[in-house]
């Protein structure tokens, strides 16, 4: 799945950036120019920083509404 289409950055890319070291969108984003234009995918990319454990994310209704199951389970309703 496309993450940003912007730059064609899978989410497979995302994770990847995220297994060699990165903890923010900025640091994903130096690796892989994801989130870097429109911004669109920022928010997609906070919540995939979130549920590596790279770092939180920025809320439990975020993840939730993007379908990513939170680190303790199942996604929290929005």
């Amino acid at each position: 799945m496309y993450v940003c289409v912007c730059h064609a950055v899978t989410e497979e890319r995302v994770r990847q950036e995220i297994a060699e070291g990165a903890t923010t969108p900025r640091q994903v984003a130096k690796g892989c120019k994801a989130g870097t234009d429109c911004g669109s995918c920022v928010r997609r990319i906070q919540a995939l920083l979130g549920h590596e454990g790279a770092r939180p994310c920025p809320t439990a209704r975020l993840a939730a509404r993007l379908g990513i199951p939170t680190a303790g389970g199942a996604a929290e309703a929005a």
